[in-house]
């Protein structure tokens, strides 16, 4: 898919920074920052997760809301399985009071380094679509790209209107643990593993394939935005996604899956389901894992 296109819906699926700064000031614009933090306990040494509000206050795209994905967007009865999609109505009402109605187009970014870059951003791109809303694309390179072409920055909080959201499901863009079972015995399935290559060998869904979404040998390049479109689609034609009837993405906790369903999208694999849950959800239960020798 084309850097420029946007798919008739007025803003494209990568956005330059030098797509977005002339359009700050348009009215049915509306730039959301979604940071989230994975920090490790000093005493645990487990990972826990930090909203990033708090570096959005010290700095952010002029204009843009603070997209709360720890708290806000997502659901939150479970603790162990923290990023689960919320309902149709509670995302409505939380990106309403965003200012996102349904003529609005968005631009999602956050603000994590070059490793992990954009998939916060990806999160929430996939979740618009999974709620109908198309008219909405990833500032490709997040906020490290726009503060390294000093592009501007406020302080100011800039309280939205709040709109109305009406969402759509759909489904098919949305995977759990039944749909990945099916697809593990079908031959015209595609199941992908966006964790790195070691944790891919150590631990994976059996008869996935690993097209990793982080680390080094990412579908995020060394600047910390989406390889070209030819790049990506040598990377999931080398597993059969290209072709497969249908793709399913997953990997520790449904994050880096959403950037690599965005990587098909920008591939050309506009309709690839993520699994929600990931081997969060498939590795509690009396499921099959398999693992290099």
């Amino acid at each position: 898919m084309d850097d420029g296109d946007d798919g008739g819906d007025g803003v494209p699926t990568l956005v330059e920074p030098a797509w977005l700064e002339p359009r700050l000031a348009e009215p049915d614009v509306v730039v959301l920052d979604c940071t989230v933090h994975l920090r490790t306990d000093a005493e645990t040494g487990e990972y826990r997760t930090e909203s990033g509000r708090g570096d959005w206050a010290e700095g952010h795209v002029p204009g843009s809301a603070f997209a709360d994905l720890v708290d806000d967007l997502s659901e939150t009865d479970d603790p162990d399985y923290p990023f689960q999609l919320p309902t149709p109505e509670a995302f409505a009402a939380a990106v309403g009071e965003l200012g996102v109605g349904d003529d609005t187009r968005v631009v999602v970014y956050d603000a994590v380094d070059r490793r992990n870059n954009n998939e916060w951003a990806a999160r929430l791109w996939w979740m618009f679509r999974v709620f109908g809303h198309d008219r909405v694309g990833v500032l490709d390179g997040g906020w490290p790209r726009w503060t390294a072409e000093d592009r501007p920055v406020s302080t100011t909080p800039s309280p939205p209107e709040p709109a109305t959201f009406t969402p759509e499901y759909r489904p098919e863009l949305v995977a759990d643990a039944a749909d990945v079972r099916a697809r593990m015995d079908d031959d015209d399935a595609c199941l992908v593993n966006a964790l790195r290559p070691a944790d891919h060998a150590a631990e994976r869904i059996p008869g996935s394939a690993n097209v990793p979404a982080v680390g080094d040998e990412a579908v995020i390049d060394e600047a910390g935005t989406y390889r070209p479109a030819d790049d990506l689609q040598a990377r999931f034609d080398e597993v059969g996604a290209l072709d497969a009837g249908s793709v399913v993405t997953y990997c520790g906790g449904g994050i880096a899956a959403s950037s690599a369903a965005l990587a098909l999208y920008r591939a050309g694999v506009t309709d690839a389901a993520v699994y929600d849950g990931s081997l969060s959800e498939w590795t509690a239960g009396d499921r099959p894992v398999a693992g290099d020798d």
